[in-house]
């Protein structure tokens, strides 16, 4: 049970966070913050949040945990507010793609407070962004990686990583640089393949027929393009170096294909599209 949770940054993350902590009766107080007091007002309204502050020095005065959920750009200015605020036993956690800047950040802002910190990663998420995009299953089975460091306190480790399981999370543990690497894979790259397509597309003279033809195959792919535009900036800052290789690599992958069709190599083409279904078709738990 946490007495008193402040959420810093009450968006889908933060929302979804707070609806699935009161449905399994494990928290007992949540605070909101932000800088959209209509985004806040309509938490409270929604149940989402009890109250809220403006003002994150204060609200944090009195909160057990704090989860900052604000895009990686603003996480430092974040940690600048609360750093002489927090109650010595006060739990930190973030909620942010790119782990190695928000590690960095905590490390230099925090002070000795660091060792309350536990960086953290809940890898679920829709397009959907607002208080209003909230709902309570939105991590029921699925992963949680957290990133401590090694002078973490083990009582906040295990403070955060009760929270996410009371939401139904599996929670894992990775090593920071590891973490940036494998999501700038698994997450970071499809979202730019995703936002690149539509804004190619949305250039040709003929969009308005292109668009109007679209089917399931190009909503399911470009779906993730409606994401928040702030957050995903600061992910392609945050984690330039990972996502820049496996862009490169991508791109090299497309000219493979654009070779193959100039070349009229049927069995170039059909040999790549063989083994990317059969890795696909193994991939049971998506």
């Amino acid at each position: 049970m946490i007495n008193h949770l402040v959420i810093i940054g009450v968006g889908l993350i933060g929302s979804s966070l707070s609806l699935a902590l009161k449905d399994s009766g494990n928290v007992n107080k949540v605070t909101g913050c932000g800088r959209s007091e209509k985004n806040l007002k309509k938490g409270v309204k929604l149940g989402v949040i009890d109250d809220y502050a403006l003002d994150i020095a204060a609200a944090v005065k009195e909160a057990d945990v704090i989860v900052v959920a604000v895009p990686l750009g603003a996480m430092r200015e974040v940690f600048s507010q609360i750093s002489t605020s927090l109650k010595p036993a006060a739990v930190i956690t973030d909620v942010g793609s790119a782990k190695e800047t928000v590690m960095q950040d905590a490390s230099e802002i925090l002070g000795d407070k660091v060792s309350r910190f536990v960086g953290g990663h809940p890898i679920a998420g829709t397009e959907n962004s607002g208080v209003e995009a909230g709902f309570s299953s939105l991590y029921q089975e699925r992963k949680v990686i957290l990133t401590p460091a090694q002078d973490t306190d083990e009582d906040a480790v295990n403070v955060v990583e009760n929270m996410w399981r009371a939401c139904g999370a599996q929670v894992e543990h990775m090593e920071v640089h590891h973490h940036d690497m494998v999501l700038a894979a698994t997450s970071h790259l499809p979202h730019m393949l995703a936002f690149s397509l539509v804004s190619h597309l949305s250039k040709m003279t003929d969009q308005d027929e292109i668009f109007n033809y679209a089917a399931g195959g190009f909503r399911d792919f470009t779906r993730i393009a409606s994401s928040d535009p702030v957050m995903w900036r600061d992910i392609c800052l945050a984690n330039g170096d990972a996502l820049v290789k496996l862009i490169q690599g991508y791109k090299e992958e497309l000219d493979h294909i654009a070779s193959a069709i100039q070349n009229n190599d049927p069995e170039a083409l059909f040999d790549l599209f063989r083994d990317a279904k059969h890795t696909r078709d193994q991939l049971r738990h998506l």
